[in-house]
């Protein structure tokens, strides 16, 4: 009899740790998986634009557990919306140690430090989800996005045309790809470029910028009313923006309307007082005035918009 109870104290003995063990992994599963729970309304509130909630359940699911990447991930979004740019990233950061390298993780705390100006920090979260996703569009996509803002536009137009080629329908990306031929003079590719952004979103919802530059492109290769057409058009769209305006001014100026380039600076100065004295908008319009006063004085005959 007492040979079994010596037995029966030596099992409890040995059994003991591995019940604790068990319980306490009940125990974090069933945190693990009331914060998974939360974590999904988070984000269903934030599909919904409703980011007050969000924030507050994201808040709720790290109070359960502190250990779920997806509850970061969600409160940085939600931080992130509201302006909290550095407690956001801290928080993508987390998401990401958590997810092991998750590659959509990995992409979104590299479009956070590009964003905030950390160029080096983005550019090496980018090379981390480039090996994991080579795949990806977004992936490919935020390496563009740091090849340009490193000013290397060759190497990133060859990334978002990588991008492109996996998902095609990518208008922020169209967009990019025809501001790069904007600053390369390729007015031929940024027009082919414009074209097909237009083909998938339709004329009315292409964004003003691409009638910009597609005006912009148009005057360049002669066909100068269908340019008028264009920067009319994206006046339209953005009726705060002077930028439309000034090209306006500049295509009519360029061409002898000297009333009617009055009429489009006045506009643009009414939005933007300080319009002029940005990019070179101001030595742009000196040396079109004196070649107009050149072309006075030898009797030449401007071109005339219709």
């Amino acid at each position: 009899m007492k040979s079994f109870f010596t037995f029966m104290i030596l099992v409890a003995t040995v059994l003991a740790p591995a019940g604790c063990r068990s319980i306490r992994r009940i125990g974090e599963s069933r945190q693990s998986i009331a914060a998974r729970r939360l974590s999904g309304q988070g984000f269903n509130a934030m599909h919904n634009d409703r980011w007050d909630v969000a924030e507050s359940l994201f808040e709720d699911a790290l109070d359960v557990s502190r250990t779920d990447d997806r509850a970061h991930w969600g409160l940085a979004e939600s931080l992130w919306q509201r302006g909290e740019s550095d407690l956001a990233i801290k928080h993508m950061e987390q998401a990401v140690r958590l997810s092991a390298n998750d590659p959509k993780r990995v992409q979104r705390l590299g479009q956070m430090y590009l964003d905030v100006g950390r160029l080096e920090e983005a550019q090496q979260q980018s090379e981390i989800a480039l090996a994991a996703a080579r795949g990806s569009a977004d992936v490919w996509a935020l390496r563009g996005d740091c090849l340009l803002a490193a000013n290397q536009l060759s190497d990133a137009l060859a990334a978002y045309h990588r991008a492109l080629a996996i998902q095609p329908d990518y208008p922020e990306l169209q967009l990019q790809a025809a501001e790069i031929y904007h600053m390369q003079e390729r007015h031929g590719r940024l027009l082919a470029t414009l074209d097909r952004l237009q083909d998938g979103l339709g004329p009315e919802a292409t964004p003003a910028r691409a009638d910009i530059l597609q005006g912009i492109a148009m005057r360049e290769v002669g066909r100068l009313d269908e340019a008028k057409r264009s920067f009319i058009r994206a006046a339209g769209k953005d009726p705060n923006d002077a930028t439309p305006h000034l090209e306006l001014a500049s295509l009519s100026l360029e061409h002898g309307n000297v009333d009617q380039a009055k009429t489009s600076l006045a506009t643009a100065l009414m939005l933007n007082p300080n319009s002029l004295l940005e990019g070179d908008w101001s030595d742009r319009f000196k040396r079109q005035q004196e070649r107009l006063a050149d072309q006075q004085k030898l009797g030449d005959s401007p071109i005339e918009l219709r």
